[in-house]
């Protein structure tokens, strides 16, 4: 995250700054709205407007549901404090959607496979999907000009339910929304996005093929059949394809707010995200005043929810309420790092250093690829502790598992510290149970054990960690979770197919009420 002993010199007025949230609140609203009767369709749809009866009301939508746990999360405890195990905390206490990643981050979570461990395990038919980009917007608006704050914080959103591809892809959605305060140009956009995901993931593939299908002049429909060709190894569902789907709209609608959202619903597939985030991304450029009346009137300004517990989450009743619970965090923000582009009454004034700076660096971004999915971190008094597993926390009886653990944050001058696995009957550690390491503030130490799991009655093993630090009498201790491998499947649907199946009875559902 950025220096914060250098207070920033960027401007952004604060007048246009609470009207381009306003209208990236109303922009994801409208397309979550246009989008979501052809969710799941395999074929090409021919949407020009809403289709549902509306009663001056939105459709909802968990792309807009799950942001307001994250907004919770902020002003309780502050921007800076947030931390993807706190994340899962407040995942488990608030989000009520049982399907999908959701419901495999609540199980993993309930194992003791905190974030995140929650995205990266029992995960893989879900893990490269949607769930993530579609709720990176709250970053963005908190962190507007400086996309590579706003990547970071989507890293500690999107690993409770994902890992690789679908960190990657709310990284890049994260990186273009909080850049598109301060750059109107989509295609200086989507290059910003894609300098902060790594350049052979599949997410940049599905990117620049889409943009390669335009600049060569192809029919909409053949670019869409290019990106749908090109993923077809993942299946339906999944972030690279979907991501493909919000850049067509976003260069084939030239601008154009309606037309974009339109072109974006008519791709398929998951229909309401990707009109929901072009949406969203044309409200930050333009503001709401820029967004046509005819696409607002119908929904209004309230906001309904469906994936979170509304008695227990404070949810905004209407945009306004959202875009200032928003203004007021992000201003908060800015007094914990002034290095942030700064929110003022004065006019915008973005330098051309800056808009270099956020397009090239990719130090940041390095740092969030290079994190570990498999690494359980447990706060200490004096540090943090992670448990980094060997390809995760599977393990087999008889078979070795490597763990490597590191001390960082640490919060003393120089001390030695002392880790014991207390291991159950039948388990060994090689070669043994105990190390010691020397740790000095501002370094990261590390020791690395190999365990040898015994039998396992039960699916999930937690093991004792005793941590000691020199001097001290009282030892810290940590429940660290293995899993026996093979026990455990969140996945209700055992194939991709199966799920396809699924949607193709609830779409054959939905297309005998409309006839009715």
């Amino acid at each position: 995250m950025f220096d914060t002993a250098t207070p920033s010199t960027q401007i952004l007025n604060l007048d246009a700054y609470r009207d381009k949230v306003l209208g990236c609140w109303t922009g994801k609203n409208i397309g979550g709205t246009l989008g979501a009767p052809f969710e799941g369709r395999r074929e090409m749809n021919d949407a020009a407007f809403y289709v549902q009866n509306l009663g001056g009301n939105p459709a909802p939508n968990d792309d807009l549901d799950l942001q307001f746990v994250w907004l919770q999360a902020a002003e309780d405890n502050g921007l800076y404090h947030l931390t993807p195990r706190l994340l899962g905390e407040y995942w488990m206490n608030f989000i009520v959607g049982p399907w999908n990643e959701y419901g495999v981050c609540k199980a993993n979570i309930a194992n003791g496979l905190y974030p995140p461990l929650s995205g990266s395990c029992n995960n893989d038919i879900w893990k490269f999907s949607n769930g993530a980009w579609i709720r990176s917007e709250i970053w963005a608006c908190l962190f507007p000009g400086s996309p590579d704050e706003a990547a970071e914080f989507a890293y500690l959103d999107a690993c409770c339910d994902h890992c690789g591809e679908g960190i990657y892809a709310e990284v890049f959605t994260a990186a273009v929304q909080s850049a598109a305060f301060v750059v109107s140009d989509v295609r200086r956009l989507i290059e910003i996005g894609l300098a902060k995901v790594p350049k052979d993931c599949r997410v940049a593939q599905s990117v620049r093929l889409a943009c390669g299908q335009f600049d060569q002049g192809a029919e909409f429909a053949a670019a869409r059949a290019a990106i749908v060709k090109d993923s077809e190894d993942l299946g339906w569902f999944q972030a690279p394809g979907n991501l493909g789907f919000v850049i067509l709209g976003l260069l084939y609608g030239r601008g154009d707010f309606g037309k974009s959202v339109c072109l974006a619903t008519n791709c398929g597939d998951d229909t309401d995200c990707t009109a929901a985030t072009v949406g969203a991304l044309l409200g930050i450029i333009s503001g709401r005043s820029g967004i046509p009346l005819r696409w607002i009137e119908p929904i209004g300004e309230n906001i309904v929810t469906v994936a979170v517990a509304p008695f227990l989450l404070e949810v905004p009743k209407t945009l306004g309420d959202l875009t200032h619970r928003v203004v007021q965090l992000a201003q908060l923000a800015q007094r914990e790092n002034p290095a942030l582009v700064r929110l003022a009454p004065e006019p915008t004034q973005i330098t051309v250093d800056h808009l270099a700076a956020i397009a090239g660096d990719q130090a940041v971004a390095k740092r969030v690829w290079n994190k570990s999915p498999y690494a359980l971190v447990f706060d200490l008094p004096y540090a943090k502790l992670a448990i980094d597993y060997d390809g995760g926390p599977g393990v087999t009886p008889g078979e070795e598992k490597k763990l490597a653990i590191e001390l960082m944050d640490v919060r003393f001058g120089e001390s030695v510290v002392h880790v014991a696995f207390k291991l159950p009957a039948g388990w060994r550690a090689l070669p043994g149970p105990e190390a010691s390491v020397n740790c000095i503030s501002g370094s990261v130490s590390r020791m690395e054990f190999v365990l040898i799991p015994g039998a396992q009655d039960t699916s999930f093993t937690y093991i004792p960690v005793e941590v000691r630090l020199a001097g001290r009498f009282n030892p810290v201790t940590v429940q660290v979770p293995f899993q026996a491998r093979g026990t455990v499947n969140h996945n209700p649907y055992a194939q991709r197919g199966c799920f396809q199946e699924h949607w193709d009875r609830r779409n054959r559902r939905l297309a005998r009420v409309a006839v009715t």
